[in-house]
């Protein structure tokens, strides 16, 4: 009688679960409707434009670099 009670409690929270699944897999479909259309995003990706940086910025960026791993290495030593 124990076992029946477990697989009748086992088959509600399965049908539960089934409909919670359901419910949130229609909502993910529902949402990707909703989203923007592909020339929306080509728009947005066309207006941004990348950064340069010269070739002294980039030598700078380094040389401080390598100056804060040569500082934590000295730290641990």
């Amino acid at each position: 009688m124990a076992i029946e009670s477990i697989l009748a409690q086992i088959d509600a929270e399965i049908a539960r679960l089934t409909q919670i699944r359901s419910l949130l897999a229609n909502t993910g479909v529902a949402a990707k409707k909703a989203t923007a259309p592909k020339a929306k995003k080509a728009a947005k990706a066309k207006g941004k434009k990348r950064r340069v940086l010269s070739p002294e910025a980039r030598k700078r960026i380094a040389d401080a670099q390598r100056k804060r791993w040569a500082a934590q290495k000295a730290k641990v030593k």
